[in-house]
C-alpha cells in the first residue's frame, strides 16, 4: 500500500494482506510498551488484537476521518485498553507509582486519548452538518476534498460552465457547511 489512507481502505474491503501489514509494523511497539508496563506477552497479543478490532469497525464507518497515523491511533487505542484492564483487574502498572514524573506520564497518556475522543466528536459533528448540508453541495465537497478532483473534474462533473464557477460553489457550500457545523457545534 502507498499511503495510510490506502492502507485504511483497503482494511475496510476486508484485505488480509492490508491488516497483516498493519500488525507486523505496529505490534512489536504495542507489545514493548505492555510488556515493560506490567503486562505479559500473551497480554499485549489480546489488547492489540482487541485495537485492530476497533480500527477494523472504524474504517469501515464512512464517519471515521483518522486525523493521525495509523501506528499513533493502535498505541492509542491499546493504552487505553490496557489501563481499562488493569482497573478491571484492580492493578497498577509498574510505571504509575506516586512520584510526580510517573503521575505526568499517566495524565499524557489520558490527554492523549482525551484529545483523540474530542476529535472523533468533531468528525462526527462534521458527518451530522455535511449530512444537512444538502445536494449538491454535500457531493461537491466530498469530490475536492475525500476525492481529490480538479476544479475542472468537478466543473465538468457537475456542469458548471468553467473552473472558476465551479470554485465559486464550493466556496458557498464551505460557507454554508460552517454555520451548519457551527451550529451543531453548540447544541
Amino acid at each position: 500500500m502507498h499511503t495510510e489512507q490506502e492502507l485504511l481502505a483497503a482494511m475496510a474491503a476486508g484485505r488480509r494482506d492490508a491488516a497483516e501489514q498493519v500488525y507486523h509494523a505496529h505490534y512489536p511497539t504495542v507489545t514493548k510498551w505492555i510488556m515493560a508496563n506490567g503486562g505479559a506477552e500473551a497480554d499485549a497479543e489480546d489488547i492489540f488484537q482487541e485495537a485492530m478490532v476497533v480500527l477494523f469497525g472504524k474504517s469501515r464507518s464512512e464517519a471515521f476521518r483518522l486525523t493521525c497515523r495509523i501506528g499513533t491511533y493502535l498505541f492509542a487505542v491499546s493504552k487505553h485498553l490496557w489501563f481499562k484492564r488493569l482497573r478491571a483487574l484492580q492493578r497498577q502498572p509498574r510505571f504509575l507509582a506516586d512520584d510526580e514524573a510517573d503521575t505526568a506520564t499517566d495524565r499524557a497518556y489520558e490527554d492523549d486519548i482525551s484529545a483523540h475522543r474530542e476529535r472523533e466528536l468533531h468528525y462526527e459533528q462534521l458527518h451530522a452538518a455535511m449530512d444537512r448540508l444538502g445536494e449538491p453541495c454535500s457531493s461537491l465537497l466530498k469530490a475536492f476534498y475525500h476525492h481529490d478532483k480538479s476544479m475542472q473534474e468537478i466543473a465538468a462533473d457537475f456542469g458548471y460552465t468553467n473552473p472558476d464557477n465551479a470554485k465559486t460553489q464550493k466556496y458557498k457550500c464551505l460557507t454554508r457547511l460552517r454555520k451548519l457545523f457551527y451550529g451543531v457545534q453548540a447544541r
